[in-house]
């Protein structure tokens, strides 16, 4: 009696979907470092309702809901010097200057 082989085919689709699966990553990865691109996350200074404010004559700085004003010892940061995400131009700024108490801008103390 003659045997009949029978092939299933399962087992080289599997092979080829991870194969597949295998060079999309590696082609991701190869995008990714060529061209400099990363997944950062860029966290927002405050939530959404809120807005920041900086110690006055001090380091440091707070969210404060929208509609309320800062309390003693804060102040809103001036016009168009406000940071909006963490490490962002005037985010990076204010961590070397603040207000005074007639709101002008000065440098922090070495050490803040």
């Amino acid at each position: 009696m003659a045997r009949t082989r029978t092939r299933t085919r399962t087992g080289s689709r599997v092979g080829v979907g991870r194969a597949l699966a295998g060079a999309a990553v590696a082609a991701a990865m190869a995008v990714t470092t060529l061209t400099g691109c990363s997944f950062d996350i860029e966290e927002a200074i405050c939530g959404g309702g809120e807005y920041p404010v900086l110690a006055v004559n001090s380091s440091g700085g707070d969210c404060v809901p929208d509609g309320e004003e800062p309390a003693q010892g804060w102040a809103r940061y001036p016009e168009g010097k406000v940071p909006e995400k963490v490490g962002d131009k005037w985010d990076t700024y204010w961590s070397t200057h603040t207000l005074d108490e007639k709101g002008e801008i000065i440098a922090l103390p070495e050490g803040g």
